[in-house]
């Protein structure tokens, strides 16, 4: 028999038609899916803490599940962890349950975070629900619902377990308490090495009755998702699971996922490779677009694009070069890139040598490394920095990692910076916002810190930083960073990109395309003008059957190291670096296993900041100037 569980319902919210196809979730394709769901789980043992002694359901068949639960419930009070329910299709297991006489309380955890201070925290000021509380909301209701059908003589209330961003860890080492492993027996592959809640200093989870507002999106229809109240979320989604239903995407509010559209429209083989509307950068208006019988971009016209408003691409712009250039393609004739020449130039003859190519590795996790910190506060423990100076001479200048376990890095992380930074007034570089967030971010906590040097140190953030509110711009540092992703964004585009301005597309395809930039990598960093702080002068950026230098990464090889605990198979993007991050901190780790996690996160980081550089060459090449004007 098939049962609606609660994850199916989950996907269902996310998109009907997943419950009767096959299809991968947005999220089982995030990159930090695996960080995510680490935290989940530590925060889920740190939470049974919160409710012990209890028993764990160990059963994972159905039959047994239900019949260990019953029997537990049986007695007037009781705690289970993994409690399993069934009614008719509808099948739950909840985190924790906590029966106390004719009271069963239904507790679910998550790893999202929650400020207990703030007012409206789940609900609008209109009285709706939040658009990012959504989904644990129906999927705690689920959950209540089936409880609920199974002893309606009980009383159900319900809960979130969040981890509280106003609370402080007042223990160091807190994280670490609760240690990711890589043991297949372990369900949630956390080894607790703590019995009491004592043991983890004042509490930093909070459990939220939220029993009103679920009680709301069960009985009444003002909280809706793909147009359907509760009930008929319900009933429309067993329908379709267990009795495997026709799916009509104008039942459900006309909503229509990438992944079913083609199913959902019945498109033939031939057109299920001509280029869709879904394949648009930044476009939000598929919806609208299906109910014309527009699924296609070459049934779109240039009017519908047309934005005269700036020097440069704006969004509309860039979206009608993806489709011109994508659907020339397509048709076999030769396209080129779009290179924005003359504003581009503008902006890169305003550049001070040296320039400053800077890229940081972050971490952020539910259960805090240090005394002090917050839930989810910002840790920056790692940077690279690149110079480029006049005469096209290429240094990796400096780095900074800290891979001791049970410290803060972040105030030593900036002075390192500051330090690196401080001697030329020399153009910044980063990429994307997430270097001027972390910054911000660490601002903030200096001012709430005691170092002798915070004065210092805030104005030298300031210095290299901006800082919007409102959206609207508060400050801009003298020395402010300058965006490669927005000049890649406003200056440049090529069909290989396929509208995505991350670096890790960007830099293949500036390979594909440069010759010069192609030549100069696929020789030994030795016999060009540059210089590595983790490469030997043998090493080829550029490898025959690579043209992707984030793929050639070697992976970390413990062949050496007895009884590793740590086992980071790769790293080469940003998930991997905060997973790595994360288990460093075990104490446990011996100095072998650290120095190995360490040296990949240099070379994965030093690759980031040479993206920067050899994107900065694609330009100046392309544009004839700075070192390059010597070479005409």
């Amino acid at each position: 028999m098939k049962y609606l569980t609660k994850t199916l319902f989950k996907k269902g919210i996310e998109c009907p038609l997943k419950l009767t196809n096959d299809y991968e979730s947005i999220s089982e394709k995030n990159e930090f899916l695996d960080a995510l769901a680490d935290g989940g789980f530590q925060a889920e043992e740190l939470s049974r803490l919160h409710y012990s002694p209890g028993v764990l359901i160990e059963h994972r068949d159905y039959a047994n599940s239900l019949e260990s639960t019953r029997e537990l419930l049986n007695n007037t009070n009781s705690i289970i962890y993994e409690a399993a329910f069934l009614h008719d299709n509808l099948f739950v297991r909840t985190d924790i349950l906590v029966k106390e006489n004719n009271t069963i309380k239904v507790i679910e955890v998550k790893a999202k975070s929650f400020d207990s201070t703030a007012e409206n925290i789940f609900k609008t000021n209109s009285g709706s629900i939040r658009p990012e509380w959504r989904t644990y909301l129906f999927d705690l209701a689920f959950q209540k619902y089936v409880v609920e059908k199974n002893y309606p003589e009980y009383k159900i209330e319900s809960y979130l377990m969040l981890a509280d961003k106003s609370k402080r860890a007042t223990i160091d080492g807190l994280n670490q308490l609760f240690q990711i492993t890589n043991d297949p027996n372990i369900r949630t592959g956390i080894k607790r090495k703590v019995h009491s809640l004592v043991d983890t200093g004042n509490p930093i989870m909070e459990a939220r009755n939220l029993s009103g507002l679920i009680n709301d999106i069960i009985k009444k229809d003002n909280h809706k998702i793909h147009g359907l109240s509760f009930p008929e979320l319900v009933q429309n989604f067993t329908d379709l699971y267990t009795n495997e239903k026709e799916i009509n995407w104008q039942n459900y509010n006309g909503h229509v996922c990438r992944e079913c559209w083609i199913e959902q429209f019945s498109i033939n083989e031939d057109n299920q490779k001509r280029p869709n509307i879904y394949e648009l950068w930044q476009f939000r208006h598929q919806k609208k677009l299906f109910k014309s019988n527009i699924f296609f971009l070459d049934q779109l016209s240039k009017q519908d694009f047309d934005d005269s408003s700036g020097a440069y691409l704006s969004v509309k712009n860039r979206q009608w070069m993806q489709i011109e250039k994508r659907v020339a393609e397509y048709l076999g004739k030769p396209v080129d890139f779009y290179l924005d020449s003359e504003n581009l130039k503008d902006k890169m003859m305003e550049w001070k040598f040296p320039l400053h190519f800077i890229d940081f590795e972050t971490c952020t996790s539910a259960l805090p490394f240090t005394k002090g910190r917050h839930p989810y506060e910002q840790i920056a423990f790692q940077y690279s920095h690149h110079i480029v100076y006049s005469d096209g001479n290429i240094q990796h200048k400096s780095e900074y990692i800290n891979a001791e376990p049970g410290k803060f890095p972040n105030y030593e992380f900036v002075r390192s910076l500051k330090k690196d930074l401080e001697n030329d007034k020399g153009s910044v570089f980063k990429y994307a916002t997430h270097e001027n967030s972390i910054l911000n971010a660490i601002y903030d906590q200096l001012i709430d810190s005691d170092e002798v040097d915070k004065t210092e140190l805030m104005d030298f953030i300031i210095s290299i930083t901006n800082k919007k509110e409102n959206n609207k711009l508060v400050r801009k540092g003298d020395r402010d960073m300058i965006d490669m992703w927005d000049l890649v964004k406003k200056y440049f585009y090529h069909p290989y990109m396929k509208g995505s301005n991350s670096i890790k597309v960007v830099l293949p395809t500036i390979i594909k395309i440069c010759e010069y930039v192609k030549k100069k990598y696929s020789e030994p960093i030795g016999r060009i003008n540059l210089t590595s702080l983790n490469f030997s002068d043998n090493h080829r950026w550029i490898k025959e059957g690579y043209i992707d230098p984030y793929a050639s990464l070697p992976n970390p090889d413990y062949s050496e190291v007895n009884n590793p605990i740590g086992m980071i198979n790769k790293l080469n993007n940003g998930g991997d670096a905060l997973i790595a991050y994360a288990k460093i901190q075990y104490v446990e780790m011996s100095s072998a296993e650290r120095e190995i996690i360490k040296q990949s996160l240099l070379k994965y980081c030093e690759l980031d900041t040479l993206a920067m550089v050899m994107i900065y060459e694609f330009f100046a090449s392309e544009l004839q100037i700075h070192s390059f004007q010597t070479n005409k």
